[in-house]
């Protein structure tokens, strides 16, 4: 069994100019006052993998073209969709007034595995907090719910790249055909 690494040419990858008229996917994220500008060009390699819609970055998030998120987006900050906006809160209202179910990624009380989340129809909005303090209450209380990745060893939570990652690829795998 032959096992060679594929090349470029072998995984047939869009190019930039063909990404950007290709359908997205119905799902964007929210990054509520994430520190790290690493974390933030993973998100957006994350977000140009999947072909989310767009990512929204709140509060403190560094924007492009700061250096450690071009180092780690390597190139993503020009094919996904972005903006900036200073309060999360305020967004979150106005993304669940245009329709879009608006889902944070955090441990609360009544939050759902997300083996069990159901996709709803509507758009869909995943919110990933700051690698510290996680989202905050107030965007919490403001969306429509919480998701929760199981955990089961000794450490309460995942690196936020991470844990986006694995949200996206559950959520976005159930919606390609």
């Amino acid at each position: 069994m032959l096992r060679r690494k594929k090349s470029m040419a072998d995984l047939n990858r869009l190019s930039p100019a063909e990404y950007t008229d290709a359908p997205k996917i119905p799902v964007s994220l929210l990054l509520d006052d994430i520190r790290s500008a690493n974390n933030v060009g993973s998100l957006f390699r994350t977000a140009d993998c999947f072909a989310l819609r767009h990512v929204y970055l709140c509060g403190i998030t560094a924007t492009p073209p700061h250096r450690d998120i071009l180092k780690t987006a390597l190139g993503a900050t020009e094919t996904v969709e972005w903006s900036h906006h200073e309060d999360a809160i305020a967004l979150v209202k106005d993304l669940k007034g245009d329709g879009a179910q608006v889902q944070c990624l955090e441990q609360t009380e009544h939050s759902v595995f997300l083996r069990d989340f159901i996709i709803p129809e509507q758009a869909l909005v995943l919110v990933v907090g700051n690698e510290v303090k996680g989202v905050s209450q107030a965007v919490i209380d403001a969306a429509h719910g919480t998701i929760e990745i199981e955990q089961f060893g000794t450490k309460h939570s995942l690196n936020v790249a991470v844990a986006a990652g694995m949200m996206v690829y559950r959520i976005v795998s159930s919606l390609r055909p």
